[in-house]
């Protein structure tokens, strides 16, 4: 049964946040999110520090005692419109302290004002300026939640097809994958889940998609090719829309002969992750990406 905290959150959410009203533009979206994400409380020892990698904004999210040499890359969720590192400090401060190693959280482009391939594109820069300021693919790891954790198996693609040494592991959490909005779960989890649904989804991919393909591996990874992408830990919840995007994936990849693991969380929703230090299930689950992570990576 899930903990008393996390049923107060989701009756919270399913009362008072409504990313899919109709007519609100991406701005009150935006504004939504941060009142939404702003009284989530974070660790203590650990720092924030503003930097551009390669024309991008990013956040640095340093833990006390992390090494040096080794760093998570993460990618914010909020449907390629919402969202910003600031907005997730909660989330990847808690995987830096877990990790031991610094998170370059990403603030990738958003449409409308910057439709695909604008988020693919800075997630590639942003890879692409760890190499080059000597971090080696073996000491970095990938994560994302949502749409960024759709971004971190579009970004493995991308590297894998140019020819860019993969790093050592990545961790999506509630990935969207299929930006179609077919899925099975896209009709059967809509009453359940509080913070997903087809319309507000459907919303968001157009403005990112624009004129392009919806199944273009890059912009809706399950229909891409996994062969050669490194080890894979999905987690997602048991009452989400994109239940079936993460499940997915993970069969995609699977059956491409990647080492991938999908984790169905049961009773939880949309990246309940993000709700660490308050929902001890959120706690686990950062528990487990943080040991996964930590393997592959040699920390």
């Amino acid at each position: 049964m899930a903990s008393d905290a996390f049923t107060m959150i989701v009756s919270y959410l399913r009362d008072n946040v409504n990313l899919d009203e109709p007519g609100l533009s991406a701005l009150e979206l935006r504004e939504r999110m941060d009142s939404m994400t702003g009284s989530m409380p974070g660790p203590d020892g650990v720092t924030f520090e503003a930097v551009e990698v390669s024309g991008v904004a990013a956040l640095w999210v340093r833990p006390d005692g992390a090494v040096s040499d080794a760093a998570l890359l993460y990618f914010h969720g909020g449907g390629y419109v919402l969202g910003s590192p600031e907005t997730h400090r909660n989330i990847t401060a808690q995987l830096a302290q877990r990790l031991g190693c610094a998170v370059l959280s990403v603030h990738y482009g958003l449409a409308p004002e910057r439709p695909h391939p604008a988020a693919v594109d800075d997630a590639t820069a942003a890879y692409r300026w760890l190499l080059a300021h000597g971090f080696i693919p073996g000491r970095i790891a990938i994560a994302g939640d949502s749409a960024g954790g759709g971004l971190t198996l579009a970004l493995l693609l991308k590297l894998r097809d140019e020819g860019v040494p993969l790093p050592a592991a990545a961790a999506p959490i509630s990935p969207w994958t299929d930006l179609t909005l077919t899925s099975e779960t896209m009709r059967t989890m809509a009453d359940q889940d509080p913070m997903c649904n087809g319309a507000g989804l459907g919303r968001m991919a157009a403005w990112f998609v624009g004129d392009g393909d919806y199944e273009d591996p890059y912009v809706s990874p399950i229909f891409g090719d996994a062969t050669g992408l490194p080890p894979l830990l999905i987690q997602v919840g048991e009452i989400e829309t994109l239940r079936d995007d993460a499940v997915g994936f993970g069969a995609v990849a699977v059956a491409a002969g990647v080492d991938c693991t999908v984790e169905v969380v049961p009773e939880m929703v949309h990246v309940f992750q993000a709700f660490a230090g308050v929902v001890p299930e959120a706690d686990a689950a950062l528990d487990r990406i943080a040991t996964f992570l930590r393997s592959h990576m040699e920390l």
